[in-house]
Order: structure tokens, then C-alpha cells, then sequence
């Protein structure tokens, strides 16, 4: 009915532009409406249908308003406030304006020109030829047509692929999820039928290069473990991986150490060969007391032959599910990225106080590609015995950025904890990292450290995203009895700088400067990438493909499409 009420005064309104135009328009007299073709789009309801009625109101008034002004409407009684109907009306007549300019500019001028000469070649009657007035109205209404579906339907798409891939990572959790409920009862059978026998410990052997080890080999130690009482690790030589798969990035002695110190190993064998025959299985059985070999669940084969099938065939073998978003792979891809070119960067562009542009570089962090899933419940598992520090106990407290995890860290951190009786480690969040040392750094994110520490036999909790000035509150919260930080640093050549960050403890006089026992640390990793970097390349490439298929293989055509 307001639609209707304005007709009226939209008339008046027109009655009063026309007057002052100077270019007069087509009169329609004698004929029928123009047909004007909007594009067609599924649309249903009642705000769909309101607008369409709306759009045909506009173009019925632009296009008539000649004929219109023939007729007497009864005028709306004059009022000092707006209503409805005038509104309206002054919504026709703004657009009729705006229509009216754009039909009577020189570009459209010259466009309706080259149409109508393309439209008298093609055969179409001079009578069927648009008007500038048609063609400015028929872009505009396919304008509004378009804009209306791009707002209410135009994301729709968007919006179904955020749903299958939040479907996905839920379905990849419920797996992990029965993965450790399987792994819970296949340890409850193992056990039955080690107390059937002899009964006493159920010792697991694991071996391995784990080189560069992370917070995956951590869990793959606690998974193991989980299937008996003591867990055997054996890591492999250089030699013997060197002439496997090539040589490590890490030596004997570095790999030894990390090993070592994760919590969930109870014992190291050095120098055992990558791939076990029957002699050197039954050496460490009878030597080690082995019940069980374990591996992954993902297959390992050297030469066309399979690394464990001699545990096999001896019936010795169990499975552990792979720790999923996280790989050597997938971390020396991360430092790929970074040695290419130091900084590896994205552009964006910012206007300086005169108005020019410039381009503003800024970092990519390079721990946000992780696809690793942290949930509490893998947070929960790697803090399990963890307890809070009594109060007789002396507290030391070392905060750091932790990235790639090494044998450095692990050995600061011993020495740490020889100095007290509980050892808080803080870890600074990816933000406070990256600033203080720019680069793409922190290669890991804060819930991969986090996982990092927590696995390190040394530590008796974590402070996550620890602030990096240490606060008088934040030493009595914890009952800090020393601050203790090391002589060396991975913090990549930036200047380290202590007045501030430990003035607190350092007035307090419980700040203590200790010496690195290792000299190693990130830059060791990254020189050692940059010197052999078309090497890794190569096996990056390599190993990333067979990732791919064992991923397709596990979760098929959603993985895929997931990670595309």
C-alpha cells in the first residue's frame, strides 16, 4: 500500500525535474513498456520477492513518468515529518536523477551509438533499438540483481567447505580417539598374556634414526610404553642410515642425547643397524629381555624388503597408530622456506604521508603451516604425573622460545635442574618469538613446543606463553626460588639483552647466569641445511609424496580434497 501511495508523489516530484532538464528524453506515448531482460536467479522469499517488486516499481516510474504526468493522483496530505510515502518517493526520484546523469554522458552516449550500429547490421528494426535510458537501466537493475545474490547466496559454497573441513578434523580426532582406546586394550591383552606365562615386566624395543626428533617421536615413546612397563629404544647409526636413506642431519651423539632425554624412555641401545636381521633381533631379545617390537603403523621398506620382517615372522611385532601433522619432513620444509631466502616474505602494500604507495614487506611465521590437531587430551597425556612443587622444594624457573627442540635444550635443561628441586619451564608465545627474533622464527608453534618440553625428562611443568618480562607477581604466584637463564642462545644473532627482561630477579638477587654445557644450537641446524640444501630438497620432495599416499590411502578422496 506505501508502494502504491507513493505513485502519487513521486509524479509531483518528477513533474518538478523534468522542468529543469535541458535534455529531453524518448517518449514512450502510443507504445507498450520496454522490455528490459534482468538476469534470472533462484531466489525464494518474501524479502527476494519485495525486492524484485521494488526494482520493477523503478524501472515501471523512470520509464513512464512522462506518460504518468497525464494523469491526477490524489496528493498525500502535506506533513512536517517524513512518512513512509514520501520516503519512498524520494527514493524513486533519487534514482530516477542518478539514471537520468548516466543515460546523458558522452561514454554512454557513444556505447548506445556503436550498440545500435551493431544491432542495424544484425537485422533488428530501428523501432526495437535500445534508448540510452534502457541500456543505463538494464545495467543497473543487473547491478542490484547481482549484488543481492552475491550477499545472500554468493558464500555459500565458502561456508559448505569450512563445514567439511571442521567435519574432517573432528572425524581425525574420533580416530585418534579409538586409536588410543585400541592401543589401551591391545596392552591389557599383552599383559594378560604375559602374566599367563612368566609373568613380570612387559619390556617394549622401538628403534629409529630420529633425527631432528620432535614432539611426534615423543608420542610414538609414550605410545609404545603404553603397551608394556619399560620401554627399549634403539637408535641407529649414522653408518647404517647413511647407507639406507642417506646420511643424517644429526650425528650419533646428538640424536643419542634427545633420545635419552624423553621422559617416556626408560633405556637407550646406541648403534643398532637400520635394518634388523634374524641374528640381531634375537641378540636383543635374549640380551634385553624384548617381549615386543614396535613400529608404525606406516610401512618401512628398504631395497624392496621389509625392516621387521624378521620380528614378524618370529610373532613379535605390534603396531602403534602415527602421530598425524607432524613429520622430519614436514619440519625440514619449514626450514627450506626459510633458507631460500632467509625472510621469506609476502607484500603488502601502505600509503606514506604524501599519498604515494609503497610496498610494506612483511614475515611469514613459519610455525603457522603446522597441521598438527593439539587437543587437551594429547596436552593432558604428555603432563601426565605431573605435581605441584611442595614448599620445601627449591623452584628454578628458565623461560625461552624452545624452538626445534634439540640436544642443546636438553642439556641446558639438565644442568637447570641441578640446581633445584623443581624446574618450571616458561615458553613465549609465537608473537613474543617472533619479535624479539624476527626471520620467520619460531619454526614450531607454541602448542608444538609446548609438547616439546613437556616430553623432556628434566622439566616438572610448563608455564605456556610465559610473559617475557618476569613480574614480582608472577615469582610469588609460582614460588620462584631462582631465575636461572644460559650463556648461549638460539636467539639468531639479535643482541641479547637481560636488564629488563630479568630486572625483577636480578634486584632480588635470585638470577643466575649458567654456561651452556652445548655448544649446539638452531643456527647449527639451519648452516647444516643451507650447505647441503639441494640434498634435502630432493628428499624432502621425496619423502613428502609418500606422505601424500599414505594419507590417501588412510582417509582418501576428503584428505585430498582437504589439503587442496
Amino acid at each position: 500500500q506505501t508502494v502504491l501511495n507513493a505513485v502519487p508523489y513521486t509524479t509531483s516530484l518528477l513533474k518538478d525535474q523534468e522542468s529543469k532538464r535541458t535534455h529531453s528524453r524518448s517518449k514512450l506515448q502510443n507504445s507498450s513498456f520496454p522490455l528490459i531482460t534482468l538476469p534470472l536467479v533462484t531466489m525464494t522469499g518474501h524479502t527476494i520477492s519485495s525486492y524484485l517488486t521494488l526494482v520493477t516499481l523503478i524501472i515501471t516510474v523512470r520509464t513512464t513518468s512522462t506518460s504518468l504526468s497525464n494523469y491526477t493522483f490524489p496528493m498525500p496530505p502535506p506533513s512536517s515529518h517524513p512518512t513512509a510515502t514520501s520516503l519512498m518517493g524520494h527514493i524513486f526520484v533519487s534514482s530516477d536523477s542518478f539514471l537520468s546523469f548516466c543515460s546523458n554522458s558522452e561514454i554512454t552516449q557513444v556505447a548506445v551509438s556503436r550498440l545500435h550500429h551493431l544491432l542495424v547490421h544484425a537485422g533488428v528494426p530501428s523501432t526495437a533499438l535500445p534508448t540510452p535510458n534502457d541500456l543505463c537501466l538494464s545495467l543497473f537493475a543487473t547491478v542490484i540483481t547481482l549484488l543481492v545474490y552475491f550477499f545472500l547466496f554468493g558464500k555459500r559454497h565458502v561456508r559448505n567447505r569450512q563445514k567439511l573441513a571442521e567435519e574432517l578434523r573432528m572425524a581425525q580426532l574420533q580416530v585418534h580417539y579409538l586409536e588410543e582406546k585400541l592401543i589401551l586394550s591391545t596392552a591389557k591383552d599383552l599383559s594378560t598374556a604375559k602374566d599367563n606365562g612368566h609373568g613380570g615386566p612387559v619390556r617394549i624395543f622401538m628403534d629409529g634414526a630420529f633425527d631432528m626428533m620432535h614432539y611426534g617421536h615423543m608420542n610414538a615413546f609414550r605410545l609404545g610404553r603404553s603397551l608394556g612397563t619399560h620401554l627399549i629404544v634403539g637408535v641407529n647409526s649414522d653408518e647404517s642410515i647413511k647407507k639406507c636413506k642417506g646420511a643424517p642431519l644429526m650425528n650419533d651423539q646428538e640424536r643419542l642425547t634427545m633420545v635419552q632425554g624423553c621422559k617416556f624412555v626408560d633405556e637407550v641401545v646406541p648403534g643398532c643397524p637400520y635394518v634388523m636381521n634374524s641374528e640381531y633381533l634375537d641378540y636383543v631379545i635374549k640380551k634385553f629381555k624384548v617381549d615386543y617390537v614396535i613400529h608404525g603403523d606406516d610401512p618401512c621398506i628398504v631395497d624392496g624388503k621389509d625392516v621387521y620382517a624378521a620380528a614378524k615372522a618370529k610373532g613379535k611385532y605390534q603396531t602403534i597408530p602415527r602421530t598425524e601433522g607432524v613429520s622430519t619432513t614436514d619440519i625440514v620444509g619449514r626450514m627450506l622456506l626459510m633458507t631460500k631466502d632467509h625472510h621469506c616474505r609476502t607484500s603488502d602494500t601502505e600509503q606514506d604521508q604524501g599519498g604515494a604507495k609503497r610496498v610494506r614487506e612483511k614475515s611469514i611465521v613459519l610455525g603457522q603451516q603446522s597441521k598438527f590437531l593439539t587437543t587437551s587430551r594429547m596436552l593432558r597425556l604428555f603432563s601426565g604425573g605431573i605435581q605441584a612443587p611442595r614448599k620445601e622444594q627449591h623452584v628454578v624457573y628458565m623461560d625461552g622460545a624452545w624452538d626445534m627442540f634439540h640436544c642443546g635444550h636438553v642439556a641446558i635443561l639438565k644442568e637447570a635442574k641441578m640446581r633445584g628441586d623443581y624446574l618450571i619451564v616458561g615458553i613465549h608465545g609465537d608473537a613474543v618469538v617472533n619479535e624479539n627474533r624476527g626471520s620467520n622464527l619460531p619454526l614450531m608453534n607454541l602448542h608444538e613446543r609446548v609438547l616439546s618440553v613437556l616430553g623432556c625428562r628434566y622439566v616438572d611443568d610448563v608455564l605456556i606463553d610465559a610473559p617475557y618480562v618476569i613480574t614480582p607477581e608472577m615469582i610469588n604466584s609460582l614460588h620462584i626460588s631462582e631465575v636461572v637463564h644460559g650463556s648461549r642462545s638460539d636467539n639468531m644473532g639479535h643482541q641479547q639483552t637481560y636488564a629488563e627482561r630479568y630486572h625483577v630477579p636480578r634486584h632480588l638477587g635470585i638470577f643466575t647466569l649458567i654456561n651452556s654445557p652445548s655448544e649446539f644450537h638452531l643456527t647449527n641446524i639451519v648452516q647444516r641445511i643451507q650447505k647441503n640444501q639441494e640434498t634435502f630438497q630432493a628428499k624432502f620432495d621425496r619423502k613428502s609424496q609418500q606422505e601424500i599416499e599414505y594419507y590417501n590411502e588412510k582417509y582418501g578422496t576428503i584428505f585430498e580434497q582437504n589439503c587442496s
